[in-house]
């Protein structure tokens, strides 16, 4: 258990490491969500065939159009998220990203028919308006595009959450190769995506920007995932929950300590009703045990 703990601490915190290099990559988001999805897919595919484990294609020929509509939707996901990179803080981007469990939280009741408890409301309503806050207090910055940023962010969250939800539908295949297949059909999507919006720029990269590349798809995809799937097999639900948030924390921590961007007192104040509202939405209350 503690070695599944520390496996799921360094892969979140490895993910909340992504902007920085994101920044220093100079292709177009697509462009980069597709060597990120190329290289990670080869590394897993590569780690699988190490370990001698069979892909069940027989489980997966069963669930392969939802396992490719969640493909899809990371890919997606990636490319606006690369965006809101490029458009605002890393801080203002990923808080805006971390949108996304509250949107599963309001679409559960429609899709499962799950009841929405009075704390779920409180929870979104709460998530909804530091939302409000983060908005409210973005577009005074130099660049004066955040609010298309967070416009990014948030659209990357209801891709976000579809891969989410989607995931919920998909029975009989494991984490990782769940997430194998799910990074060959993102690669499926985006090479035509690539094509007809500008093609390959990889000549333009500098050697900065190769190293980077690499890391962001080795390390920040293939590496995390493996680590994060091999985690999440021995951790109880709940607490691989509240252990995700160690992501947007450190990307909060990156953007103010190390790109030096700033953060205001209102922004700061939505990010926190955001991420405490919907962490205490995943806690659930102890079972008492029978006198």
């Amino acid at each position: 258990m503690k070695r599944a703990r520390n496996q799921m601490i360094l892969s979140m915190a490895i993910f909340g490491t992504l902007a920085p290099f994101v920044r220093c990559i100079s292709v177009s988001s697509g462009e980069l969500a597709l060597y990120r999805a190329v290289l990670a897919a080869v590394l897993i595919g590569a780690w699988l065939l190490l370990i001698r484990q069979m892909v069940p294609f027989g489980a997966i020929r069963r669930q392969l159009p939802l396992l490719l509509a969640s493909g899809v939707a990371m890919g997606i996901n990636w490319i606006l998220l690369f965006e809101a990179y490029r458009y605002t803080t890393v801080s203002v981007a990923t808080l805006s990203y971390y949108f996304a469990p509250v949107l599963v939280t309001a679409a559960c009741p429609f899709l499962f028919r799950e009841r929405l408890t009075l704390k779920q409301g409180v929870c979104f309503v709460m998530s909804t308006l530091g939302l409000v806050l983060i908005t409210g207090a973005s577009g005074m910055g130099e660049s004066g595009t955040d609010h298309l940023g967070i416009l990014f962010g948030l659209g990357a969250a209801v891709f976000y959450a579809s891969v989410i939800l989607l995931n919920k539908f998909i029975r009989g295949v494991e984490g990782i190769h769940r997430t194998f297949v799910q990074f060959l059909a993102a690669i499926l999507t985006l090479i035509p995506y690539v094509a007809l919006t500008g093609g390959v720029t990889l000549g333009g990269l500098d050697g900065p920007g190769w190293v980077c590349l690499l890391i962001v798809g080795l390390v920040h995809t293939g590496v995390t995932y493996c680590l994060y799937f091999s985690a999440l097999k021995e951790l109880p639900g709940q607490k691989a929950a509240i252990l995700s948030y160690i992501d947007p924390l450190t990307a909060v921590l990156v953007s103010v300590l190390v790109l030096r961007e700033s953060i205001s007192l209102w922004q700061a104040v939505g990010g926190a009703l955001i991420l405490g509202f919907t962490l205490w939405n995943e806690i659930s209350p102890p079972v008492r045990a029978k006198s």
